[in-house]
């Protein structure tokens, strides 16, 4: 259904505008003066105000942003073919190009442990780019391939160290922000004993407040035996898990079952852990997450709605 403008005429805030299409203002506002994608209307104060045809717009921009296209090559494409979509010849060419390029620049940035020249390459990308868009197709890759080097390159444990604590302080920070706004279910969440890096932790955890839960978070290296009391004091209607690194043998076949047995909740467990372990997990009663992290919350969604 339709949503009815919320403001006076027919026009949209920024804010509203942000809510209903999930692309936050700073890309909004960058779409406009960078590229000249969109061309809101303004009050006499100069605030911009958007129409549906705006919202219409910002939706189709979106549309070819997933099939690959660069912002830099949105304008030609809704040009070319009158402001509507047309089939992208090779989807992920210009995708790749793009995502690339970010990934080359942060990993250089990593290698020389400047931070201020991946702040500037990340904050970049998230002022161009939907957050979702770089969690896919930035964060995670350059997470995955960082995990890959730790057994082959000598200072890969310290650049991975380096770039999750980097992280670790921008995802930290804006999960309080929004966490302060969220008012919706809980879900406790935990990285695994001998599990350091919260970062997947919190991709997930911003990922789930956009679908309406609020995350309760205890941080990583946490025991399992405590979880028990702590789900049921928090009000929580499931436990997350979270883990990248290999895990010891009877936490998958000891350690996750008993907790099973001891809660209430359904038991998730996502991180790159899911891939090599994920027949353990089911065994152990937990259900193993997909590495996207709008399927993970759908998972979710299926598993509380079908009750515990």
């Amino acid at each position: 259904m339709k949503e009815q403008p919320s403001y006076k005429n027919g026009f949209y805030p920024i804010r509203k505008v942000s809510e209903l299409t999930g692309i936050n203002p700073v890309t909004l506002r960058a779409w406009e003066r960078r590229y000249g994608l969109i061309k809101p209307e303004r009050t006499p104060k100069g605030h911009r105000l958007y129409t549906d045809d705006h919202i219409h717009l910002i939706r189709q921009i979106m549309d070819f942003i997933d099939q690959g296209i660069s912002i830099g090559q949105v304008k030609n494409r809704l040009s070319d073919n009158g402001a509507s979509l047309q089939a992208v010849d090779s989807p992920r060419a210009e995708e790749s190009d793009v995502w690339k390029t970010y990934r080359s620049r942060m990993l250089q940035a990593i290698a020389e442990f400047d931070d201020n020249a991946l702040d500037g390459s990340y904050n970049e990308a998230l002022s161009l780019y939907p957050i979702e868009l770089v969690t896919r197709l930035l964060l995670q890759p350059m997470l995955h391939e960082l995990q890959q080097r730790r057994s082959s390159q000598p200072l890969a444990e310290v650049e991975s160290r380096f770039f999750h604590t980097y992280l670790r302080n921008k995802l930290g920070a804006r999960f309080h922000h929004q966490s302060a706004q969220t008012r919706g279910r809980r879900l406790l969440g935990a990285c695994l004993p001998n599990e350091y890096s919260e970062v997947e932790l919190l991709l997930f955890s911003l990922k789930a407040m956009t679908q309406g839960y609020r995350p309760v978070l205890l941080g990583p290296d946490l025991s399992l035996e405590y979880l028990p009391m702590t789900i049921n004091r928090a009000h929580s209607e499931a436990l997350v898990l979270f883990g990248s690194l290999e895990p010891p043998v009877a936490l998958l076949q000891s350690h996750l079952p008993a907790l099973v047995q001891k809660v209430n909740q359904p038991v998730f467990v996502g991180g790159s852990i899911t891939q090599t372990h994920q027949a353990e997990i089911l065994q152990a009663g937990a259900v193993p997450l997909a590495v996207d992290l709008a399927a993970a919350v759908v998972q979710i969604d299926d598993r509380l709605m079908m009750g515990h």
